[in-house]
């Protein structure tokens, strides 16, 4: 099948051989002739074949590449890509039964996630091109991995710049709308009805290492959906949980999860704003603080806004921690991780105190950061212990 041809300006960035996938609409020299989704073969303003991709004229990148190689993009080559991610996580196989399979860009499917929850997945599609290929993904993991079944969940106002509508439906079979799970020997929900794809499976490290410092604590989880930190600082020996969210649902599965795992009486949950909640906290009432908000930013023109909430954010919670533990955290892509590691120092000489750092965390190996695609990395997380100057 002969593709539609893009030709790429003379002076290509060194970024796009060395495996970035993205293409912008001001280095190419020749557009296609085609409908937008379709498959594209690009080359240089030489005549030297790139890779093959989909071509999107809504979108300012105009082309994300599939391969490298002048191979067909069909049910062999989606089949040959997904088995080389599950290889990757195969130790993850061996541990827990709720992983991420596909991530994007970083697994050479840019526009494409998988998780899977159990028997399940559950897979959200952002881009135009990769909605194309629906019907062949589904076939892929029915094939290879024979679930009770696949629902996807590709929802976002991002869509409507892709040209694609939401989606949030079962494509193979049907299942539960909470579906259990095993993460670090704790069963969690994730929630069909709820954010992503229905649980935030990239703090499985940072959460785990966090519980070794949980037992006999008193903690407080702002922004805490539902309830993966506070479950497992619970199920660590912490003497009590709160956890804050503005999703009432949200802290309804919470309280369900914590019933499952036989330690609800250890929870209470607070509907509201967790930047209100931090400031009517009189210090003392917890000794172990979580801040794990959501991405406050979608791009680097709002970063100093976002900078300063992170910072708000910091210096309350060490305010009401007369000593104990602070945990942070940040999925925002677009702040860079040293500007966002200099508001948590600001926060603690704006109190008066110092942070010893117990441990830096970010994503896991199913969630696999790309060396050439630095967008592929975006989570950010630090643990200290607060203690004032004078103590030290």
């Amino acid at each position: 099948m002969v593709l539609p041809r893009v030709i790429l300006k003379k002076g290509i960035k060194r970024r796009i051989f060395n495996g970035h996938p993205w293409i912008y609409d001001n280095e190419i020299s020749i557009f296609p002739e085609c409908e937008d989704g379709a498959l594209v073969d690009l080359f240089t303003s030489s005549g030297q074949f790139i890779g093959k991709g989909y071509y999107n004229s809504h979108s300012a990148i105009r082309i994300r590449l599939l391969t490298r190689k002048n191979e067909n993009v069909d049910e062999h080559f989606f089949s040959r890509k997904i088995i080389k991610a599950y290889t990757l996580r195969n130790r993850f196989v061996k541990t827990t039964d709720a992983y991420r399979l596909v991530f994007g860009e970083a697994d050479g499917l840019p526009g494409l996630i998988v998780d899977k929850y159990s028997d399940y997945f559950v897979l959200q599609i952002n881009t135009l091109g990769m909605s194309k290929f629906r019907e062949t993904i589904v076939g892929v993991l029915v094939r290879l991995f024979n679930p009770k079944g696949i629902y996807e969940k590709s929802e976002g106002n991002f869509l409507k710049l892709e040209g694609i509508n939401p989606v949030s439906e079962w494509l193979h079979k049907t299942g539960p709308i909470l579906i259990p799970f095993k993460m670090n020997e704790i069963t969690f929900l994730a929630d069909l009805r709820g954010q992503k794809t229905g649980f935030f499976l990239d703090q499985r490290y940072n959460a785990k290492l966090l519980s070794n410092y949980a037992h006999g604590r008193r903690v407080l989880d702002v922004f805490s959906y539902t309830g993966n930190f506070a479950i497992h600082m619970l199920k660590a020996g912490a003497n009590s949980a709160t956890l804050v969210d503005q999703s009432k649902r949200a802290l309804e599965v919470a309280r369900e999860v914590a019933r499952i795992n036989g330690i609800a009486d250890r929870v209470e949950v607070f509907e509201g704003n967790a930047f209100d909640f931090l400031r009517a906290v009189k210090p003392g009432d917890y000794d172990m603080i979580i801040v794990d908000p959501p991405a406050l930013v979608k791009n680097s023109r709002a970063t100093e806004k976002a900078l300063n909430a992170y910072k708000e954010l910091n210096l309350r919670a060490i305010k009401n921690l007369k000593e104990g533990v602070l945990a942070t955290s940040s999925c925002t892509q677009a702040i860079k991780e040293e500007e966002w590691e200099r508001t948590i120092y600001e926060a603690f000489i704006d109190n008066k105190k110092l942070g010893l750092q117990l441990f830096a965390g970010s994503q896991p190996a199913d969630h696999p950061v790309s060396s050439a695609i630095y967008e592929t990395k975006y989570l950010k997380f630090r643990a200290f212990t607060v203690h004032k100057i004078a103590d030290i």
